[in-house]
């Protein structure tokens, strides 16, 4: 199985397990999206720039150099004050990103200064973490939704 394929199983398009993050994000309402399940629970929001931070983070690291800054101050989880559809671009354009740094490894095209087995463990890692959050983002969806 290549990297690419891989990866499109957490983000998009299309994973054979169900929605994958793209899924999960689609079609969602500004007011959906930032509801808190429960108090001091993480919003759809919270969660979709948690992930977008850990794809720049692994991006970073299959490149091996210094890359644009993370759109949040800080690491990890950030309190969220955009719109809806900027978070959506947001973690969009962190898994575009991505998506293109694997295609090029894969291709041969970018050599990344770790090992193979260090690629695959990180594309494999960050796709567990979007199957994983992807889920948590439709059991939120569902609570909101009735």
């Amino acid at each position: 199985m290549s990297l690419t394929k891989i990866l499109a199983e957490g983000y998009g398009p299309g994973a054979w397990h169900g929605p994958d993050m793209k899924a999960a994000l689609t079609d969602l309402s500004n007011e959906i999206a930032f509801l808190r399940p429960a108090p001091g629970r993480h919003n759809i929001a919270e969660i979709a720039v948690h992930h977008a931070f850990y794809v720049h983070s692994v991006r970073g690291r299959l490149l091996g150099t210094a890359i644009e800054p993370f759109g949040f101050e800080g690491e990890d989880w950030f309190q969220v004050e955009l719109p809806w559809s900027k978070v959506q671009g947001l973690v969009g354009d962190e898994c575009g990103r991505l998506s293109g740094v694997v295609s090029d490894i894969a291709a041969g095209r970018l050599k990344s200064p770790l090992g193979d087995d260090e690629v695959f463990q990180l594309v494999l890692g960050i796709t567990c973490h979007a199957a994983y959050h992807a889920g948590q983002i439709q059991l939120i969806r569902r609570l909101a939704e009735g």
